[in-house]
């Protein structure tokens, strides 16, 4: 355990001034006395399997097109490794990201004009993405519960039974960090199955569940339960890769595959050469990290939630149960529908605004707690210091 320990302590040794000269969206979207916790990048160095990997890439000169070679095989040993899930190799499809696989299989399993169903609140690239690709967004809002929110199983079957085609499940649910239950997937794959809907389920916050929960990808329900449907993950948010462009989609069935086989070429080609290469580094040798990071991931989500219980009391939080970020309801501060206006303008803070993950998401803030304790700290101070 040495090594997790020695992981864990390093999480905390961020610099402001070094961060502010990354390059990144988030750190340059803003002026340099904003401290940014809005976009979902975190602020901690790559893991050293990782840097060797693209350190070792670019010396060799190795910045060619993208090959997925020993991918699906990387990405299968991490799953059953940390998910108990039995990944069959040729069912891996490399695609850019988690959006672009998200929306190929959207193409191949759905007609032009088909409803696709999401829960609000919901990830904000899933609301334009969806119609780009021509199909239609149909809200199916989650449910307000003394855990945070919950999947509402009768407005999810009534948009089922009113004709969607699709079902864009994203769990761990983000902005909310909940994580369904294997109980509550197979009640949405009988579900699924009855109207015939195919169910896309974005899993990126997957490597990031925390202490206390338990995920289970939805194609690993099984042929019977998850045969039309696809699972969508990456190495981007575990591992803080979202840059380089690396993601796979997961077939339920060979039914999914054979349609995933008919994948564009140039939908392969779009995903980064050095993303794949870190991407199987990770997935190789970035657990020691991971566990580190996980570690001290659940530290900050109680930190969180006394730093809040101080400093802003009016504020409602539940814990996430996976990745870093954190649903907070602001309603009981007065500050309308935008309160990420107010912690911008008056406390130099930037955080994602409620209503870009949809209508209920008005009066909410996203905040990325993937930082040390002492920027934690900061943030939380800021907004205190705008609403005093």
């Amino acid at each position: 355990m040495e090594i997790e320990t020695e992981a864990a302590s390093g999480f905390d040794d961020l610099s402001l001034p070094k961060l502010c000269e990354r390059r990144s969206e988030k750190w340059t979207t803003y002026p340099p006395d904003v401290l940014p916790a809005f976009v979902a990048e975190m602020d901690f160095a790559l893991a050293e399997p990782i840097q060797r990997a693209l350190i070792e890439a670019i010396t060799r000169g190795d910045t060619g097109y993208a090959s997925p070679m020993g991918l699906a095989e990387a990405f299968a040993g991490f799953a059953h490794a940390r998910f108990n899930w039995l990944v069959h190799p040729e069912r891996v499809f490399l695609v850019p990201d988690v959006m672009v696989g998200v929306a190929e299989v959207l193409r191949l399993t759905t007609e032009p004009g088909s409803g696709i169903v999401i829960n609000t609140p919901g990830y904000p690239p899933f609301f334009p993405t969806i119609p780009e690709y021509g199909r239609r967004v149909v809200e199916a809002p989650l449910a307000r519960s003394s855990r945070g929110w919950e999947l509402d199983f009768d407005g999810l079957e009534q948009a089922f039974k009113s004709g969607a085609r699709a079902y864009l499940l994203c769990n761990p649910h983000n902005p909310t960090g909940r994580v369904f239950s294997r109980g509550d997937l197979k009640r949405i794959a009988t579900l699924a199955a009855r109207y015939g809907v195919v169910v896309v389920s974005d899993e990126n916050h997957a490597p990031l569940t925390l202490a206390g929960a338990v995920h289970t990808p939805f194609v690993s329900l099984g042929e019977e339960a998850a045969g039309n449907a696809a699972t969508v993950i990456s190495a981007a948010k575990g591992w803080n890769l979202a840059g380089l462009k690396c993601a796979v989609v997961v077939a339920g069935s060979e039914a999914i595959r054979g349609r995933l086989l008919t994948l564009p070429t140039e939908v392969r080609s779009r995903a980064g050469h050095l993303g794949v290469l870190a991407a199987i580094a990770a997935y190789r040798d970035g657990g020691p990290w991971l566990r580190g990071l996980l570690a001290h991931l659940d530290r900050n989500r109680t930190l969180l939630g006394q730093l809040l219980a101080e400093h802003l009391p009016a504020v409602s939080y539940v814990p996430p149960e996976a990745s870093y970020l954190a649903w907070l309801d602001c309603t009981k501060l007065g500050l309308g529908d935008d309160p990420a206006a107010r912690f911008l303008e008056r406390g130099r803070v930037a955080l994602s605004r409620g209503l870009d993950f949809g209508p209920n998401g008005a009066e909410f803030v996203r905040l990325n707690m993937g930082t040390s304790r002492g920027l934690l700290q900061e943030a939380v101070a800021r907004m205190a210091e705008a609403v005093g």
